[in-house]
């Protein structure tokens, strides 16, 4: 089936207004689209969630932390540029998006944050520039970066967006977008699902700005994914193995989780042994999960890979009637949008 999936099977129409700008005044203060297994949609708020995971279920998180990774300077010749950290490859280096009226050669001096300190151009990888920095990285972000709000979000980042376009149990720093699925939980909704016996596992995926590409190949099968660093803790394998031995659910919070535990079910090896690496993990409908049962997600841009992986999971026409049905009843669509909880047609 995958050969015939073409790009356009996989476009909506959607109101520029029910994008969200800003987030909920609280953190579980968003709807909720429940899509059961047989395709049937219920209407609910994020603080119904408990209700529809039982004791022994198990719920997997991406716990990436958010870095300050956008940065505006110019050259030292002159012309503007802003830079976006994609990934941090050593101490001092990192793998950036530079964008600039004319693309930098090896040896070009960045001045940047107001003059602040330089960075240097050391080559390219890709469509990515080689970047040298005068001190670490991450400190020379956490001071005069901002963060990378998505490009459908239209004001510039404030320190509200520092807070909220975060998780409550972020602890990794290196995604230059947020798991958004994950925006939703706060300390109170972590503590209620423990009370019900839903236990909690960690992965690490991660984000990079690839996410927002569009998919330009109009054969799926002709799309090139973009590469994300991923990390799942052996004891997070563990908590998976013995949750499916005892009948419980695996229920992804995000996509970058399913990719993260797919990918790492795909690696094989040693089963007490952390999975980690690159992965290109491209999921689309005909794909046989091996791990993940159920999802916890955002609303998706059309012709994405994300909204090509929830219909993997919960089949094509379910989720082109869920996302009619979100548009029809004003859900709010993206980052800082409401969210669905999604049963795989699959189990």
């Amino acid at each position: 089936m995958e050969h015939e999936l073409d790009l356009s099977q996989f476009d909506y129409e959607l109101p520029s207004e029910l994008i969200a700008q800003t987030p909920a005044a609280r953190r579980d203060a968003s709807r909720l689209l429940h899509l059961d297994a047989a395709g049937g949609l219920h209407d609910l708020q994020f603080p119904d969630l408990p209700s529809l995971l039982r004791a022994g279920d198990l719920l997997v998180f991406n716990d990436t932390r958010v870095i300050k990774a956008r940065l505006r300077g110019h050259k030292a010749s002159g012309g503007r540029v802003e830079v976006l950290v994609e990934r941090i490859t050593g101490p001092r280096q990192a793998l950036a998006h530079v964008r600039a009226s004319k693309s930098p050669g090896a040896g070009t001096r960045l001045v940047l944050a107001d003059g602040a300190f330089e960075a240097e151009v050391a080559g390219r990888e890709g469509e990515l520039f080689e970047l040298r920095f005068p001190d670490r990285v991450l400190d020379l972000l956490e001071r005069h970066g901002a963060v990378p709000l998505p490009p459908y979000i239209t004001h510039a980042a404030d320190a509200s967006d520092e807070a909220r376009y975060q998780t409550v149990y972020a602890r990794e720093p290196g995604a230059v977008a947020a798991p958004t699925a994950g925006l939703h939980f706060d300390q109170a909704m972590l503590e209620r699902l423990d009370a019900r016996g839903i236990g909690r596992a960690f992965v690490t995926l991660h984000v990079g700005a690839g996410t927002f590409q569009p998919v330009r190949a109009t054969r799926l099968r002709d799309h090139v994914m973009h590469a994300e660093r991923y990390v799942v803790p052996a004891d997070t394998l563990r908590r998976v193995r013995e949750t499916r031995a005892a009948g419980g659910r695996i229920i992804a919070v995000g996509t970058t989780s399913v990719r993260a535990i797919e990918a790492a079910a795909a690696q094989g090896g040693d089963e007490d042994t952390p999975r980690e690496g690159d992965t290109r993990l491209f999921i689309t409908p005909g794909y046989a999960f091996a791990c993940v049962d159920a999802l916890i997600t955002n609303f998706h841009l059309p012709q994405s890979t994300l909204l090509m992986l929830v219909s993997a999971l919960a089949g094509m026409a379910p989720i082109r009637r869920a996302y009619a049905h979100a548009v029809q009843s004003r859900y709010r669509f993206f980052s800082y949008g409401d969210a669905m909880f999604i049963e795989s047609a699959q189990s």
